[in-house]
């Protein structure tokens, strides 16, 4: 029986399938020019790619990080950070940062899956975790960690015409990254590029 777009659960599923066979992306896939130093050491980290039910359909849970912090303040994220000694694996590390950060409690998400890892400018390789959220929940941000949590519905994520390429200036170099914005949401880099991912896959579902 042929996967129906009605059927979110499924699709994902199939989707999912579609992307592992992918290669890793990076946020160096539209800057050939960058020459990557031979044995460099990525550290692990995960995020959770968290979508729930609606009314309009499944959307994803993102967060805006706090403006006060060192790394990335103010940028949009996926719940989720470098992996830590106690974790028993990456997907262990997407939903203990998930808990942490939007109060979204690991015995209320059905894990589908791992998308292909991506590798960051600050030197992570970052594994996305799939996954379905089950219950309601009550996000609550982390203090001095998350500034918001909002969702952005699925279909949008996966439209390939609200994708732009953009450029700013980076350690005295052009850099060119995927964009995806979403109302006051400016979603870019990595997160973008992770999203992306997804939405080759689910195209070809």
């Amino acid at each position: 029986m042929p996967v129906t777009r009605t059927d979110p659960l499924a699709r994902l599923t199939s989707a999912l399938a579609q992307a592992q066979a992918t290669a890793p992306s990076s946020d160096f896939d539209l800057n050939p020019d960058v020459v990557l130093a031979a044995g460099r050491k990525l550290r692990p980290a995960g995020v959770l790619v968290a979508l729930r039910a609606a009314a309009d359909g499944p959307r994803v849970v993102l967060t805006k990080r706090a403006s006060g912090l060192k790394h990335h303040p103010g940028q949009i994220a996926f719940p989720g950070g470098k992996q830590d000694r106690d974790d028993a694996d990456l997907t262990a590390t997407a939903l203990r940062e998930a808990h942490e950060e939007i109060a979204l409690a690991p015995d209320d998400v059905l894990v589908l899956g791992l998308l292909p890892p991506h590798e960051t400018v600050t030197g992570f390789t970052v594994t996305p975790v799939l996954a379905w959220v089950e219950d309601a929940f009550t996000p609550v941000p982390e203090p001095g960690e998350v500034d918001e949590i909002f969702e952005v519905p699925l279909d949008h994520l996966t439209d390939p015409a609200r994708y732009s390429i953009q450029s700013r200036r980076w350690r005295g170099q052009e850099r060119r990254y995927y964009t995806v914005p979403y109302g006051p949401y400016y979603i870019w880099g990595a997160t973008a590029r992770m999203l992306r991912t997804l939405a080759e896959a689910m195209a070809k579902t």
